[in-house]
């Protein structure tokens, strides 16, 4: 016995009420769950549908869908950094190398002025700030798709929120260093120098490949990565 489209759209509602937000995960589920509900029928053919599916979904044990969320957003994430290093890559290639040069002069010079520290903590606060209204308006638009019922794909969550969550810790953290341990940038060697001011360039790098180059390329990249995802967004 093969499900019907009713019964489909029911396991997409039945997902979604135990906490899957993303189309894709709930596909992938729903998926699962049919199969095994097609083959709890040809043992049970007399059980219902709605008890067919709650049998299926024991199987998943006390935390229900979570494990598989939980697996699905790992898998994920692996791929987000997958695509912002790839990004991040081309800023040490012709032509954009110059530009990466200038950045860490920028920052080397920077370093070695008074008070650089003062310098660096008001701009990175500035950024921080800049960064939590950024996660305010992406949480205020899912929760607008949600409320219409719109499909959200979890990569593409990851464009708009990941990112920030990524961003504003290291930058927080980066803060909190420069802060707590009263560094005198002036008293250093001029190596350590080198150094903060190219990990300084890197972070500076990802933000703007994170913020600004995904965001612009996220139709791309998200039919790149769900061939559905433009017959899905039609619909």
């Amino acid at each position: 016995m093969k499900l019907t489209n009713p019964q489909i759209e029911n396991l997409y509602k039945f997902t979604r009420q135990h906490y899957v937000y993303h189309y894709d995960v709930q596909t992938e589920l729903v998926d699962h769950l049919a199969n095994d509900i097609e083959e709890i029928w040809q043992a049970q053919p007399d059980l219902s549908f709605i008890n067919a599916r709650d049998k299926s979904f024991k199987k998943f044990g006390i935390f229900g869908f979570m494990d598989v969320v939980e697996a699905k957003q790992k898998q994920m994430n692996k791929r987000y950094w997958k695509i912002l290093l790839r990004f991040a890559k081309e800023w040490f290639t012709l032509p954009k190398i110059i530009t990466t040069a200038l950045i860490f002069l920028g920052f080397f010079i920077v370093l070695q002025i008074p008070y650089s520290e003062f310098i660096l903590l008001g701009t990175l606060l500035i950024v921080i700030i800049f960064e939590m209204i950024m996660i305010y308006k992406v949480r205020k638009e899912r929760k607008k798709k949600e409320k219409n019922n719109e499909k959200i794909f979890l990569l593409e969550e990851m464009i708009g929120t990941t990112k920030n969550g990524f961003t504003v810790m290291a930058l927080v953290n980066l803060f909190n260093i420069i802060n707590l341990t009263n560094f005198n940038f002036l008293e250093m060697e001029t190596y350590l120098l080198v150094i903060i001011s190219f990990i300084l360039t890197v972070l500076c790098i990802l933000f703007y490949v994170s913020n600004y180059v995904i965001p612009e390329k996220a139709e791309e990249l998200l039919q790149e990565t769900y061939p559905e995802y433009k017959i899905v967004k039609s619909l």
